[in-house]
């Protein structure tokens, strides 16, 4: 007898079109996930990293920085996430300068939790004075003089230059070339607590998900454009073919080393915890 039963979880996922587009047809009744019901919460990553670390979300988004701090209680799903090559964080300036002239000056950083601040940390030391801010407002606290340099996240990456923004380092090209690895910016966790029967039939209905939306990829557009941040179809376009690739559909190998590796390299330094717990529940 199946151990399934009826239960609403909780959903937690980002505006953004990558994870929209993701979870349009989950969220949307064009799949099915048998004898549960879901109830989205759209937040800004930071704020699902927080959530999420006290517990209160069944399934989310998270960065995987924040997973390293929730591998007791979260289990990895293979489907859902962000994870590629050419799409990591970018620190930016008002003015041209390098990495070494911004040790010691203060950064915005778009959560503390963020993979992009882990791999600023990992990149070296000399950026611990952070200024934490929702990814959007990171350009606009730039411009007011409220930090000197920011590290900018989705649709930012598109924008920042026509914004009047200097490139200082891609720290997801940093990461491949240092490790040879593409980078892990963002997983979809489920609670240990909801059993391997129920945390298999997420990760099978949310690749369906997604597979969905590849097939009908205008179905999803208004609800895409509903939560987005920057409106041009084009801007749109550019974030989704970027953080939604195969590595979406599902980790495998080389995403999974690429996951253990960052986690690896975060102990070592001594920024989250070791966890006993492997990734997957099974």
């Amino acid at each position: 007898m199946s151990r399934i039963r009826n239960k609403t979880l909780s959903l937690g996922y980002s505006p953004c079109p990558n994870d929209t587009y993701i979870f349009y047809a989950l969220t949307h009744a064009k799949v099915t996930l048998p004898g549960h019901t879901i109830t989205e919460r759209l937040e800004d990553v930071e704020t699902l990293n927080q959530l999420a670390l006290n517990g209160l979300l069944d399934l989310t988004k998270i960065s995987y920085h924040a997973f390293g701090h929730l591998r007791d209680r979260y289990a990895l799903l293979h489907s859902g996430g962000a994870l590629g090559r050419g799409c990591g964080p970018l620190v930016i300036a008002p003015a041209a300068t390098d990495m070494k002239g911004l040790r010691g000056k203060r950064i915005a950083i778009p959560g503390k939790l963020t993979t992009a601040n882990l791999l600023l940390q990992l990149y070296g030391a000399g950026y611990e004075d952070l200024l934490i801010l929702p990814f959007d407002q990171i350009m606009p606290a730039l411009k007011q003089g409220k930090a000197d340099a920011g590290v900018i996240i989705h649709e930012s990456r598109f924008t920042y230059r026509e914004a009047g923004f200097y490139k200082v380092l891609d720290l997801g090209a940093w990461w491949e070339e240092d490790s040879g690895l593409p980078i892990p910016l963002g997983g979809i966790l489920a609670r240990r607590d909801l059993g391997t029967e129920t945390i298999q039939l997420v990760d099978r209905a949310v690749r369906a998900s997604l597979e969905y939306t590849r097939q009908s990829p205008q179905e999803a557009r208004a609800y895409i454009k509903e939560h987005a941040q920057e409106l041009d179809d084009k801007v749109i376009d550019a974030h989704i073919n970027l953080y939604v690739n195969d590595f979406s559909l599902d980790l495998g190998e080389e995403g999974i080393a690429a996951v253990e590796t960052l986690l690896s390299r975060a102990e070592a330094r001594g920024l989250i915890a070791k966890s006993g717990e492997p990734l997957f529940f099974t």
